[in-house]
């Protein structure tokens, strides 16, 4: 095992915790909204996840340093498209900062506008409830206002790599007997 310290000053090396978080896979997100000039507008997270039933709430968090969510913040809502699979070149797009990244990318008008990205694994519609500051990332909570389920496997990031996850068919293996102790 490689033990990870934190300074005496609680700080940790970058690094460090990159490599640690690094080994948690994630489900792979493309936040979008259409801009109040009607460009379609996007960025892609690994943070989505649910949050509560009832209410019907979600959270993701993105980076202080986004250029593309202050554009989605002053919208109405917006749509989290999970992605699949086969839509790794739609991630890639997703992720280019300084460029038009929805040029050359296949999207269709959502219920409420906003870009829905075919092939997706599933599209929730959403409104921002609020937004907290944390460290150098916003944490926004969402409410959900509308599901809808595609087709296709999750896109899951993990260890600085994609991939898709294959077990759920396999059988979870058998637990392991616990040894009991003998008496010496």
């Amino acid at each position: 095992m490689n033990a990870i310290t934190v300074a005496e000053d609680g700080s940790i090396d970058p690094m460090d915790y990159r490599q640690v978080f690094g080994l948690l896979p994630t489900g792979v997100t493309a936040i979008t909204g259409t801009s109040t000039e009607g460009k379609p507008v996007g960025f892609v997270v690994g943070t989505f996840q649910s949050l509560s039933i009832d209410p019907p709430l979600a959270a993701f968090s993105v980076d202080k340093g986004s250029s593309t969510w202050p554009t989605i913040r002053t919208l109405e809502n917006f749509t989290a498209n999970i992605l699949s699979t086969e839509q790794l070149p739609v991630c890639r797009a997703l992720s280019r900062r300084g460029v038009d990244k929805f040029d050359g990318l296949d999207y269709e008008a959502g219920p409420h506008g906003n870009p829905r990205l075919p092939g997706s694994t599933a599209w929730l519609d959403c409104n921002v409830l609020y937004e907290v500051v944390a460290g150098d990332h916003y944490i926004i909570v969402a409410t959900i206002t509308g599901m809808e389920i595609g087709s296709g496997e999750a896109l899951i990031f993990r260890g600085g790599k994609f991939g898709e996850f294959d077990e759920w068919d396999k059988p979870a293996p058998a637990p392991k007997p616990i040894a009991e102790e003998t008496q010496a």
